[in-house]
């Protein structure tokens, strides 16, 4: 069983195998897990939220035409493998706060050939403000929340802001939210990308909605119109019974 003592994190990293998918394995962060990879099929994503994330990328251009991505927060870099599975040659970039975690997992659970991921240690504010990330990018993700307890430099709307001028033309902007009962961070984070646009969806299980249970929601934001074939698309992709919240149902939820 690999271990990796995370200095920044005070916490031991483990990997183990998942005996449920063959082939395989759980990136576990003070005993509580934090990522699936799959090595022999890195295009099969188990993590119900990361999924509806994985559907949105293959709606972000026509399908294997490489992608230019940020990844803010890295885990098991799952959807960095998924892109190059599906969209082979799309440029990459990661920013992780743990320098120790990506060399464990690059290590022990390493990325598909020909992988072209450049990783950046440090605050993902403070890398996108000052470091040298550079847009535009066809797809930002922001995976880094638990709930409350998450960096509140991380939680404004002028970061979100900063977010978005990173994307291009029709680009896409996806942050995942873990909340509980009654959604209250998700809301207030939901609300803070709305106010610097109004082309956005929410994505969870339809049950999420009743804000009765915890859960993942993922925040998908453009510059530019919400096509209204995506939401067609994205409810039937799954996973099942998949919820998608658009215009005036959108912002109900943010003010509720």
């Amino acid at each position: 069983m690999p271990a990796r003592f995370l200095r920044g994190a005070g916490e031991h990293a483990e990997i183990l195998p998942d005996t449920r998918v063959a082939g395989s394995y759980i990136l576990s962060i003070g005993g509580a897990e934090q990522s699936h990879v799959n090595l022999r099929e890195p295009s099969e994503v188990f993590y119900e939220y990361l999924r509806r994330i994985a559907n949105v990328a293959d709606l972000a251009a026509p399908a294997g035409v490489p992608l230019r991505c940020l990844h803010l927060g890295a885990g098991a870099l799952t959807l960095a493998r998924y892109l190059q599975a599906t969209r082979p040659g799309s440029e990459q970039y990661a920013v992780e706060l743990e320098r120790e975690l990506l060399d464990f997992v690059v290590d022990h659970l390493p990325l598909p050939e020909g992988t072209d991921l450049t990783v950046y240690i440090g605050d993902a504010r403070q890398e996108v403000a000052f470091g040298e990330v550079e847009g535009p990018f066809d797809l930002v993700v922001l995976d880094v929340f638990a709930g409350e307890d998450a960096p509140a430099h991380l939680t404004t709307a002028d970061f979100y802001g900063e977010l978005l001028d990173l994307l291009a033309p029709q680009g896409v902007l996806l942050v995942n939210i873990g909340d509980d009962p009654p959604l209250a961070f998700a809301k207030r984070q939901l609300a803070a990308v709305l106010e610097h646009t109004a082309h956005a969806a929410l994505l969870a299980d339809a049950g999420m909605f009743s804000c009765r249970h915890p859960g993942n929601l993922v925040v998908a934001a453009r510059r530019d119109p919400w096509p209204d074939e995506w939401t067609a698309a994205l409810l039937a992709a799954g996973p099942h019974p998949a919820g998608v919240l658009t215009g005036a149902g959108l912002r109900d939820f943010a003010g509720g």
